[in-house]
């Protein structure tokens, strides 16, 4: 859905920016968007396997894109 991009590309922003952050935490960062805009997306997101959704401490929910979203990393070999 074209409506849908700019609304996700604004949550996977902030969310690769912040190097994931809770919900609630993204959801203040979009004021622009309602807490329900930013719940369905991420709900949307995490079915298809785009972010990462942990229950945390606290009631919280830690939101981050999963290892293989995040590009490649550098290894270190040691002599």
């Amino acid at each position: 859905m074209a409506s849908q991009a700019p609304v996700t590309d604004r949550i996977l922003g902030t969310i690769r920016h912040t190097h994931g952050c809770d919900l609630d935490t993204l959801a203040e960062s979009l004021p622009e968007l309602t807490w329900n805009q930013v719940f369905l997306e991420i709900d949307r997101l995490s079915r298809q396997g785009e972010i990462m959704v942990i229950y945390s401490t606290g009631g919280r929910y830690k939101i981050h894109l999963p290892e293989h979203k995040k590009g490649p990393k550098t290894h270190h070999a040691r002599p």
